[in-house]
């Protein structure tokens, strides 16, 4: 028996563990929610067969395969006193508000802090005080659990914020051994940095928690715009973003980084930023190797529309020398995805082509002054044309198919974007220079 036994930060398997262990002392399915009502683990449970389809209500549902409640839902529950309960909590079946069966809800607490909550389906003639009771002191070890990764999670905040915002030169090494410190043998793995931007609120409260982001060692919120080097300072936006440290298994798949990047996307989705939350099967993004492909084999992508949010995965690394380099990359490729909607909304840096190169550059870089007529709102066709033509490698076919066109229209907006830019489309570097420009206008 372990109810005495103190649960550490270390102990990653426990989660599932304990709430299977509760699943089999009441024969009944439960599932671990923090406070906020994002999944934590769930308990698989069968006695004798198949589980009866009236259990997976449309909030069980939900909750199961988005690993989070609505706020109606988790306003309904709490009405119960869930929050103030020392015990277990009863509660009806109501259709009306999708749910089909009822619920017992036991609070997961330490040292009198309501920490998350052990959900299972409420069943005929239902398990007795006993089997509540044995259940209770298993949620206790949960709740040490929890308390002691929130206290873990803080700490590795504060390090990782110090890391990616301090100058170069000594704070920042001192900052990187505090975080090296604090992860351990984990420090020493591959891993990766994820920058969701922008990130709706500065609230350390919405951001969600680092136990429900696959692989997550550490996130934190700063500045979207700030930093010292030119990716950063060029973004232009203000509020945040939200900067996530990602453990990998190996240097080869970013899967788990481009997961952590989806939820956070549908979380900031679900906070009213962008469109983001939508899924569909598109190009760019994440890469089919990384294990998100859609049901025709494309990748998986989200949607976030003009003003959304978009996500950055930086190159695999060993160690946490380049930290602050990985976190430049991850902040150039979310900026790219924002500007270039066919590499987002989650974009690796690997895959963002010239921007690798264009988001280092000073914003002053993007205004050539031979683009200035160009990029004028009365030129906006001319300047699309311009660009679809340089990407089709100047292939007037292609171009003239992408567009929509015919050829002879394309010879004369052709012709028109030179008269406006002075430049040479038959000349080698004129092109560059007009690529190159049109490509910086975006970001």
């Amino acid at each position: 028996m372990r109810e005495n036994a103190r649960v550490t930060s270390s102990d990653k398997g426990d989660y599932q563990e304990l709430v299977d262990e509760i699943s089999e002392l009441l024969g009944a399915p439960a599932t671990l929610e923090n406070r906020n009502f994002e999944l934590i683990a769930f308990g698989a449970y069968d006695s004798e067969g198949d589980l009866d389809p009236s259990a997976l209500d449309p909030v069980r549902t939900r909750s199961i395969l988005t690993r989070r409640s609505t706020a109606a839902v988790r306003h309904w529950f709490e009405g119960f006193g869930i929050t103030r309960a020392t015990g277990p909590v009863r509660i009806p079946r109501t259709p009306e508000a999708g749910v089909y069966r009822g619920r017992i809800c036991l609070p997961v607490r330490h040292r009198g802090v309501v920490l998350g909550y052990v959900w299972l389906l409420d069943y005929d003639p239902g398990p007795t005080d006993r089997q509540l009771a044995a259940a209770m002191l298993v949620t206790g070890r949960i709740g040490a659990l929890l308390a002691d990764e929130a206290q873990h999670g803080a700490d590795l905040t504060r390090e990782l914020r110090a890391v990616l915002t301090a100058e170069p030169g000594w704070p920042r090494d001192m900052a990187v051994a505090e975080l090296r410190t604090a992860l351990g043998a984990r420090a020493d793995g591959p891993h990766t940095v994820v920058c969701v931007a922008p990130w709706p609120s500065a609230d350390p409260d919405d951001a969600p928690s680092v136990r429900t982001l696959p692989g997550a060692r550490a996130l934190c919120a700063i500045p979207w715009g700030g930093g010292t080097s030119h990716a950063l300072k060029a973004v232009g936006e203000s509020g945040q973003s939200l900067v996530l440290l990602v453990g990998l298994r190996s240097t080869d798949t970013l899967t788990p980084a481009v997961s952590a990047a989806t939820r956070l996307l549908e979380r900031a989705g679900a906070s009213g930023a962008g469109g983001a939350g939508r899924t569909g099967a598109g190009t760019g993004g994440a890469s089919a190797q990384d294990g998100t492909t859609g049901r025709d084999g494309g990748p998986v992508r989200t949607t976030a529309g003009g003003g959304g949010v978009a996500a950055g995965i930086a190159a695999a690394r060993t160690g946490l020398d380049e930290l602050g380099t990985a976190w430049a990359e991850a902040s150039a490729a979310a900026r790219a995805a924002l500007a270039e909607p066919r590499l987002g909304p989650v974009a690796r840096w690997a895959a963002i082509g010239p921007y690798r190169l264009l988001t280092r550059l000073p914003p002053e870089a993007a205004h050539d002054p031979a683009l200035h007529g160009l990029l004028s709102p009365a030129h906006r066709e001319l300047a699309r044309t311009a660009e679809v033509y340089l990407d089709c490698a100047g292939q007037a076919g292609r171009t003239a198919a992408e567009l929509g066109i015919h050829r002879q229209t394309l010879y004369y907006r052709l012709s028109r974007v030179e008269q406006l830019t002075g430049l040479d489309l038959d000349d080698g570097e004129d092109r560059l220079l007009l690529h190159m420009a049109l490509k910086a206008a975006r970001l």
